[in-house]
């Protein structure tokens, strides 16, 4: 009678599979206080290759979640199941409301139905239950002849690790400071990541200085990378990385902050059937760092100048020019650096040269921990005298380079030839005040009375009286 019960709840349990190739159910409407509530994905006959992080439910606090593979054959065809427990445990009793949800199986969204659970006081629960009936055991369990498995946590060899590139800087200079998540080689313990995209925001929320200009590496991908730490190997996937340029001579401080990681337990005794791993989680901190700076040496544009190492690169359309000929400069300052903070060498229009503001263009390159670039500025300028010009005169720009720890120029090369007429007398030309002016000149300065004038007024005046007499004298007689 048994065999054929078991018979008849495989056949059943096979139409049931088929009939639906994704199912997401939803624990019970009561528990007690001291029991679990559970969502389960089951997924039959294909692999449960992705799916969305389960919800989190005001009530509830998630405790972990493990999986289950279960296989039959019916009258010779085979079929699958594989499933995916989220269990929840209730933080006090009550009522709990499930809201509707939405989740993502295997690349297909599906939409779950709340429910209404009603938490009650803890239930004693009865261990070896002689009576439990045979539709409350598990089949696969009488079937194999196998019991609940037991977990166990493996000791992790990882770290979660905030390093820098270094620990003292001057103001201005860049450091890159960079979050990862290491992994030693003799690791055996399972692990994944968990939730990263809103950790990570949370994460640098606390991290980002407000003291320093960001240049961040946007890492789009995580990849494990090898490095070896003290004669130790690791494999090391970064997280996030950015160079930081302290604005000022504060420290610069990076708190402790917390990663939490999927951290499979693993089955005591590990079998080909059942569940041999069970996810649970564990939050790693990373240590907190201080980077000093320094102020940078005395220098009258202490506080206006770059900070970094740079090179110049120019070009102009020609070294040979007529006067009110214009002409292209170009002033390209490239090299690692903040290239975002440089600024334009100041050139100033004289008896020689007009110069115009600049169009500006730069172009940043952030890789292997580094960032450098090129900050360009094209000039438009016109000579107005004839001779022999040399544009370091005119172009120049003053930075300091942390490496040799010592102010820098970068001044023009260029030597320009400038023939033809001066040109300094068309700025006098261009503001003649014309003909008005001129007559201006020519008329005399001596006061006259103004006696007609004052004639004038009285006349007109005496003209409106009387006007106004007369229309006064047609309005009574009528």
């Amino acid at each position: 009678m048994i065999k054929g019960l078991f018979t008849s709840f495989l056949v059943l349990w096979f139409y049931y599979c088929h009939s639906q190739s994704v199912q997401i159910l939803l624990g019970p409407e009561e528990i007690g206080e001291n029991q679990p509530w559970t969502i389960t994905i089951t997924v039959n006959n294909e692999r449960l290759r992705s799916y969305d992080n389960f919800p989190d439910i005001a009530g509830l606090h998630k405790r972990g979640t493990s999986s289950s593979t279960q296989t039959s054959i019916v009258n010779g065809q085979m079929s699958s199941s594989q499933s995916i427990i989220m269990t929840y445990v209730p933080t006090k009793q009550g009522i709990i409301n499930v809201p509707p949800f939405k989740i993502k199986v295997n690349d297909q969204m599906y939409n779950v139905n709340g429910r209404r659970i009603k938490v009650g006081p803890p239930v004693q629960t009865q261990q070896n239950d002689p009576f439990r009936s045979f539709f409350d055991r598990d089949p696969a369990e009488d079937f194999f002849n196998r019991g609940t498995p037991e977990f166990v946590d493996i000791k992790e060899e990882a770290q979660l690790a905030l390093t820098v590139s270094s620990n003292e800087v001057y103001v201005g200079e860049g450091f890159t400071a960079t979050l990862s998540f290491l992994v030693a080689d003799n690791n055996r313990a399972p692990m994944q990541f968990y939730d990263l995209g809103r950790q990570l925001a949370d994460i640098l929320k606390k991290i980002k200085p407000a003291n320093c200009w960001e240049e961040n590496f946007n890492i789009e991908s995580i990849e494990g990378e090898p490095l070896t730490i003290n004669n130790k190997n690791y494999t090391q996937y970064k997280i996030y990385q950015a160079t930081f340029y302290p604005l000022n001579k504060q420290p610069v401080t990076f708190p402790s902050v917390g990663l939490e990681m999927i951290k499979f337990k693993v089955a005591k005794n590990p079998s080909f059937f059942g569940q041999n791993r069970q996810e649970d989680y564990k939050t790693f901190y990373s240590k907190p760092r201080t980077v000093k700076v320094k102020e940078l040496p005395p220098h009258p544009l202490r506080d206006q100048v770059a900070v970094g190492e740079y090179q110049l690169q120019e070009k102009i359309g020609a070294n040979q020019l007529e006067t009110g000929q214009s002409v292209v400069y170009d002033f390209n300052i490239f090299g690692e650096g903040n290239i975002s903070a440089i600024e334009k060498p100041k050139a100033e229009n004289n008896l020689s040269f007009d110069f115009y503001e600049p169009n500006v263009k730069q172009s940043i390159n952030r890789d292997k921990g580094r960032v450098t670039g090129t900050k360009s500025f094209n000039y438009f300028m016109i000579p107005k005298e004839p001779g022999a010009f040399a544009l370091k005169d005119y172009f120049k720009w003053v930075f300091f380079n942390p490496k040799t720890k010592k102010y820098d120029t970068l001044r023009s090369q260029q030597v320009v030839n400038v023939v033809g007429e001066s040109q300094k007398n068309q700025s006098i030309e261009s503001s003649d005040l014309g003909s008005f002016y001129d007559r201006a000149d020519a008329t005399d300065n001596q006061l006259r009375a103004m006696s007609e004038t004052n004639l004038a007024k009285i006349s007109l005046n005496m003209l409106a009286f009387l006007f106004f007499a007369v229309a006064l004298y047609l309005a009574f007689k009528k």
